[in-house]
């Protein structure tokens, strides 16, 4: 197996069990994190300090999980293609939209993470 796809696959594992330690020792010290800035976690976010406040945001408006159905591994990329699902904390109301994530690994350590989802659907679920 694809030794970038191996190390995505970890990553999604440690973040649905909750390992943020797990998760972060995935994360190279300058990882870049980009997702639209319509949604309150949204942004650019950098390093681990970024990178923090990203989880933490999002875990603050979702408790939700990623379910990839699909990868494809390019070289350094890694693309998981699937679904997002639970439900948005204020709103109580449930997730369940399409998600596309694009990794970029170098030397063992993701260096980017770009996150795109189904915006709407999301900011739906969001409102009060």
């Amino acid at each position: 197996m694809d030794a970038n796809l191996q190390l995505i696959q970890e990553a999604y594992a440690a973040y649905a069990r909750g390992d943020v330690a797990a998760v972060f020792s995935l994360l190279h010290p300058d990882v870049e994190i980009h997702q639209t800035p319509l949604l309150p976690w949204g942004g650019d976010h950098r390093g681990h300090a970024g990178a923090r406040t990203f989880f933490q945001r999002l875990g603050e408006h979702t408790q939700a999980v990623p379910q990839p159905e699909q990868y494809l591994a390019a070289g350094d990329d890694v693309v998981a293609v699937g679904r997002l699902r639970g439900r948005a904390r204020a709103s109580g109301r449930p997730i369940d939209l399409a998600i596309v994530h694009v990794w970029t690994v170098r030397e063992g350590r993701i260096v980017r993470f770009t996150a795109y989802i189904d915006t709407p659907a999301m900011l739906q679920a969001l409102a009060p």
